[in-house]
């Protein structure tokens, strides 16, 4: 790098851009042809060795899209089991509701299928230790959808903060800010027609509940049931990375405030909420709000001594800090600056090559489990209006019952977890 701007990079496309051989093909699958699972599949089938091989949704017209993209090289399923079975499929991509993503991801596991599961890992802290251990178990490569952690530019701000390059940081704001006042509104079958959806499978494993279409496809983000609100949706993203800036497993402390405050939509998650996580000498804070934008979207900041980083997915800034005596002041460091690039296709190149070399991924089932339980507790915090200590080695909150009962979820029969 010069003084004054990054480079991009090893983590170009040069393996993307080689001549795949077919004994390099690696067969793939989709289960949620929704919207972020269409996202991921395109993103897929663009690279040269995928190979489409089958599509799974419970909503026709979802399964019908997923085919068309797959220019009929692919079958249909409308039960994932189905699916699972087929001898010619290495990999599949989970893009369905967060209450499905541990029942798919083990079974897939367990049918010797590698696994491209979506973020947030889990829906409860108890789920992804079983996708952990059905990965180890079985020798699967599992990748997380965040995407962030194959970013270049991401990989750069961390290496320069922790070599002490803006100094030492004891401070990292997160944050999601954007209006949607006054809520949300059903993106399918909001006239309540449900021609062509196995609603009793698009619940599975979730509590039963009277069909509305308000709770299906891309709100279910808003219901304790099915998700987690905007804490596992970009928070999984930016807290995933200061975790990974801090180098910790785990905070120490939690402690969130909160609620659904002004939203009349009938969701459930907060518009409105704060969470303090306390790691050894950094404080992590995950701010998000639904109700005002304001100035900022989805940021990253990291403060340290010499500098300031700000860091998005178009790429990162740092603004130095001005030290010395009044009148005499000069800036402590050199202003920086990176640009991102595609983190879709990156983060899909490091799951296509683990899947052949059998390496871990960047954003590994240990590390997606482990980001997935900071927002879980974030969320359990806010939720029981008080602080949570965490004991990181057994996984429990200490001292509080009530709280470990939240870590874990009953499941609708016949669903269960191996």
């Amino acid at each position: 790098m010069n003084r004054r701007t990054f480079a991009l990079g090893a983590m170009s496309a040069l393996s993307a851009t080689q001549v795949i051989g077919a004994n390099d093909r690696v067969r793939m699958g989709l289960i949620g042809s929704g919207g972020r699972g269409r996202e991921d599949w395109d993103t897929f089938l663009k690279q040269p060795e995928v190979e489409p091989v089958a599509v799974c949704d419970v909503y026709e017209p979802f399964l019908q899209k997923g085919l068309e993209m797959a220019a009929g090289k692919a079958k249909p399923f409308h039960d994932f089991r189905k699916l699972l079975e087929q001898k010619d499929i290495d990999a599949v991509i989970v893009g369905t509701p967060d209450h499905w993503h541990a029942l798919m991801t083990i079974a897939a596991c367990e049918a010797g299928k590698d696994v491209y599961c979506e973020k947030p890992l889990s829906l409860v802290a108890s789920e992804g230790r079983k996708m952990v251990a059905a990965a180890r178990k079985n020798n699967r490569v599992v990748q997380t959808g965040s995407q962030q952690r194959s970013g270049s530019h991401y990989a750069a701000a961390v290496k320069l903060i922790q070599d002490g390059g803006i100094g030492e940081v004891h401070r990292i704001q997160c944050g999601f800010q954007r209006n949607a006042f006054p809520g949300f509104k059903p993106t399918e079958m909001a006239d309540g027609k449900t021609t062509g959806f196995d609603y009793d499978m698009w619940l599975g494993p979730a509590p039963k509940r009277a069909f509305d279409p308000f709770r299906c496809i891309y709100n279910f983000r808003w219901f304790w049931d099915y998700s987690g609100g905007q804490m596992t949706n970009w928070g999984a993203h930016h807290l995933d990375i200061a975790r990974w800036i801090v180098g910790a497993e785990a905070p120490m402390v939690v402690s969130g405030m909160g609620g659904r405050y002004g939203l009349t939509d009938g969701g459930e998650t907060p518009d409105v909420q704060m969470v303090n996580f306390q790691f050894p000498k950094v404080v992590v804070t995950w701010t998000v709000s639904e109700i005002a934008e304001g100035p900022k979207g989805a940021t990253i900041d990291v403060y340290g001594s010499k500098g300031m980083m700000s860091l998005t997915r178009p790429g990162f800034q740092v603004t130095p800090e001005q030290v010395g005596s009044k009148g005499e002041k000069k800036p402590a460091m050199e202003a920086l600056k990176m640009k991102g690039a595609d983190l879709n296709v990156q983060h899909a190149r490091n799951f296509l090559d683990c899947v052949k070399s059998r390496k871990r991924p960047n954003a590994d089932v240990e590390e997606g489990h482990r980001s997935a339980v900071m927002c879980h507790l974030g969320n359990i915090s806010t939720r029981l209006g008080r602080s949570l200590k965490w004991d990181a080695a057994k996984e429990q909150v200490v001292g509080d019952a009530e709280a470990n009962t939240m870590l874990s979820k009953a499941y609708r029969g016949p669903w269960k977890l191996m």
